[in-house]
């Protein structure tokens, strides 16, 4: 096997790939990446066994074959050379040699027939969405995913198809954001899918803003995303996502609207003073009026006051206010509502005005 590349033609798929790729591997063929000619196109494959990653690019000229080396090393050779240079890379042996210019690397290779696949043999259920749909679904609720958590099934995204709509929900137990849009999915039976932490990470660094269809695959065990020249697959948590419906506040008698910039600028001026461990802010909301009181157990203090439409009786409730501006930075809008019913209840927070998708946040009180 040899190819002849530019070496911006090798660098970009190469980058997108490497982020797979764990620093510390139990497996030895983990750390390299799979490199397969057909003459024509290169495929760079890169996995940690729960996420895998494929990208084509096209040679200047080859022969068909395949190979691993060391992604890491491989990466670094690619990202140092010259712009603009040309890269010779031939297989001599059990060794990988590269040249362009003057410069000559040689590298280590494991057989090709070592490196492990996703299985993805069974037919899955498939549509499409645009790219940017789904990055907007997946950047407004991943934030609220749970981190290490016992309950394994929190540790990841919760992507549901049902009633002609593709809704994402992502809860750590103490808030929970949820988005949806409009897709053509009609032909699809409801179906509930939960895409590990790695792999949200992964394609949310992956996605962009342009208007170009991904095609989803989904089967029993994996999802499957193709688009540019990429192919995305992912194991899939296996468990039962709890019943978010239940968790929506759904008989708030008090709703305020707020500038979300004004609101979210006092949180994080409060926030300075918080407890830093339990990160635990007071609203006080009385006449017009709201409290933001932020204390610590150095007997330090911060106190916020903003104008609002308040007729309701006086309110005093707590929150985690990184809970509250994790969601504040998720929306786009000028203002926001907040629906709330007592100090025990969660509140509900949603834009005022057009967002790319329908999205809520919940909020669980925090005793302080």
């Amino acid at each position: 096997m040899n190819f002849k590349i530019q070496r911006e033609a090798l660098l970009k798929p190469l980058q997108t790939i490497c982020g797979v790729v764990e620093r510390r591997q139990t497996l030895p063929i983990l750390s390299h990446v799979l490199l397969v000619s057909d003459g024509e196109q290169l495929n760079l494959t890169a996995t940690d066994l729960e996420v895998e990653i494929i990208a084509s690019t096209k040679t200047e000229s080859a022969t068909a074959g395949e190979i691993t080396v060391p992604a890491r090393k491989f990466l670094d050779i690619c990202r140092t050379l010259p712009d603009d240079c040309h890269i010779d890379f031939k297989i001599d042996g059990e060794r990988a040699i590269l040249k362009a210019g003057k410069s000559r690397f040689t590298l280590s290779t494991l057989p090709a027939a070592d490196f492990p696949n996703i299985d993805v043999a069974e037919e899955g259920k498939s549509f499409k969405i645009t790219q940017n749909a789904l990055k907007s679904l997946v950047d407004h609720t991943q934030f609220a995913m749970a981190q290490q958590d016992v309950r394994y099934y929190l540790n990841g995204l919760m992507l549901e198809l049902a009633d002609k709509k593709l809704r994402s929900v992502a809860t750590d137990g103490h808030r929970l954001a949820m988005c949806e849009m409009t897709a053509e999915v009609d032909s699809i039976d409801a179906k509930q899918i939960i895409l590990p932490r790695k792999g949200i990470s992964e394609l949310a660094r992956l996605l962009d803003d342009e208007n170009n269809d991904v095609e989803i695959e989904i089967g029993n065990n994996h999802i499957r995303l193709k688009f540019d020249s990429l192919i995305f697959t992912s194991k899939l948590i296996d468990g039962k996502f709890p019943d978010y419906q239940r968790v929506l506040p759904q008989n708030s008698d008090k709703n305020l609207v707020l500038n979300r910039e004004i609101f979210r600028q006092a949180l994080t001026r409060a926030s300075i003073l918080s407890n830093e461990k339990y990160r635990g802010i007071r609203l006080l909301m009385d006449s017009n009026t709201m409290r933001i009181v932020a204390n610590n157990p150095e007997q330090e203090e911060a106190e916020e006051q903003i104008e609002i439409e308040y007729a309701y009786d006086a309110l005093e409730i707590g929150f985690n206010v990184t809970y509250l501006l994790d969601a504040l930075n998720a929306i786009t809008t000028e203002n926001i509502n907040i629906a709330l019913s007592d100090s025990n209840s969660s509140c509900l927070i949603t834009a005022v005005g057009e967002m790319a998708a329908d999205c809520r946040y919940v909020v669980m009180p925090m005793r302080l």
